[in-house]
């Protein structure tokens, strides 16, 4: 059969514009379909912009600790307005690098709703109809809504807290994942008074005990108030902001609600189901390790999936699909000891499995631990630190998990991942020279084991 194009990818975000451009490399004649902004999530409305507002955040910080090292400062301000416009003008030149790249690889772009209608034909929202050897979903994630909140329309998720028209004095953070730490933090640093609510008994759920413990004495320092085991169930708007009530007596004010509660896969509408495409309980959709669907000709990656919701792993799957496609690739995506880092101050850096996750697969783990005052912070005032841990099976020596929570983790947490994913061993890293003076130097110079673990003693 003759179709009009070989590739036709539904959502311009990393993955799906990274197999489009690879697809058209291969020779194969492929069109995108985009009803937002080009760039997707991680451009438009997540990692970019979000790392954009911490850095800014942590100026604050550097004013602060400049007089320890003999700076005189004068009176700082900050200007909320001129960060949103500072931030618009890069991610608006980024969405256009996108677009730019996309053309130059010879890639159709269309800005339109796309709807899949068939196993090989794709609706558009101006009416036209495209027919496509293959289909590739590539629409994300979207915002997740609490259910049952009264008064919702009040209070603003994690698409448009990056617009907000006036900067909040005083912000709720309602959930307890990487999103609504991050915001929290760094709304935190830029002045405003900060509440986070969490249905669970502490932050960053699924992450390792020590980090997440850590992280939470850490933003407790810097004035995040948390309140765990608590949801709003009411929101007002009244003269003086938003009254939020918190189950039947006690209600508090705020200028600002951010629902950060996570993100949920974008397949809403989109006419898979009626394709008989298959969906989790999420509505994620159920993909093969070639990203392929149960239907052979429709395809999936990034944060659809639900899989390991990361812009690096939808650029990794986006790139095999269209070289196993169009290519004659043979490999496939490995989603084990994939690096990650969560951008709060201090932030997080981590890779493999945590202590509990470790203990599940080896008998006995040896714990190395490290806790102290970064160099910088003995200069100054702060009361920071850093927590350095590393989990390692007894019996291979080998190293399986690593949990940082300090200054410029995610950079460290990058390199160690590359020895982490070669199967390095503690003797490997004790082997290795330090950089001194650095904070990554404790890496290689954990040398006592802080205690081993056995999984008959943790059960």
């Amino acid at each position: 059969m003759d179709y009009d194009v070989d590739l036709f990818v539904i959502g311009a975000g990393s993955g799906g514009v990274r197999a489009a451009r690879i697809a058209a490399g291969h020779g194969a004649k492929a069109m995108v379909a985009e009803e937002f902004r080009i760039g997707g999530t991680c451009v438009i409305r997540g990692c970019v912009p979000k790392k954009l507002l911490v850095y800014a955040s942590r100026f604050a910080d550097q004013f602060r600790d400049a007089e320890g090292f003999g700076w005189r400062v004068g009176e700082t301000r900050f200007d909320w307005g001129k960060l949103v416009a500072a931030k618009e003008k890069e991610i608006t030149r980024l969405s256009g690098l996108y677009r730019s790249n996309l053309a130059g690889s010879g890639v159709a772009i269309v800005e339109a709703r796309a709807t899949v209608k068939g196993p090989n034909l794709v609706a558009l929202a101006d009416g036209r109809e495209i027919s496509s050897r293959h289909i590739l979903i590539a629409t994300g994630g979207r915002p997740s809504s609490l259910p049952g909140l009264e008064g919702a329309e009040w209070a603003v998720n994690s698409n448009e807290v990056f617009d907000l028209p006036t900067f909040p004095r005083r912000l709720l953070v309602v959930g307890g994942g990487y999103i609504a730490v991050e915001f929290a933090s760094l709304f935190r640093r830029l002045g405003a008074e900060v509440v986070e609510v969490f249905r669970a008994e502490n932050v960053l759920r699924g992450f390792d005990e020590d980090i997440r413990v850590g992280l939470r004495d850490e933003m407790t320092r810097a004035g995040v108030e948390f309140r765990s085991g608590v949801l709003p169930t009411k929101i007002a708007k009244i003269a003086e902001g938003l009254a939020v009530a918190f189950g039947t007596s006690e209600i508090d004010v705020f200028d600002s609600v951010l629902i950060a509660t996570g993100r949920s896969p974008n397949t809403g509408g989109l006419g898979l189901e009626a394709l008989g495409v298959a969906l989790d309980s999420k509505g994620a959709v159920k993909v093969d390790a070639d990203s392929t669907t149960n239907v052979p000709s429709i395809h999936a990656v990034g944060d659809v999936t639900d899989r390991i919701n990361l812009t690096p792993v939808a650029i990794r799957e986006g790139h095999l699909l269209a070289d196993h496609l169009f290519g004659g690739g043979t490999a496939r995506v490995d989603h084990e000891n994939v690096a990650t880092a969560v951008f709060t101050t201090p932030e997080i850096g981590t890779v493999g499995l945590t202590e509990h996750e470790a203990l599940k697969r080896f008998p006995v783990l040896d714990i190395y631990k490290a806790n102290f005052r970064p160099m910088k912070a003995t200069m100054t005032d702060s009361g920071e630190r850093t927590i350095m841990k590393l989990i390692v099976d007894a019996a291979s020596d080998r190293v399986v998990g690593a949990h940082l929570l300090g200054g410029e983790s995610g950079e460290i947490i990058q390199a160690l991942g590359i020895a982490i994913k070669m199967g390095a061993t503690k003797r490997d890293l004790d082997a290795t020279m330090a950089v001194h003076p650095t904070a990554a130097e404790e890496l290689v110079t954990m040398r006592t084991r802080t205690s081993r673990v056995t999984r008959d003693a943790a059960e």
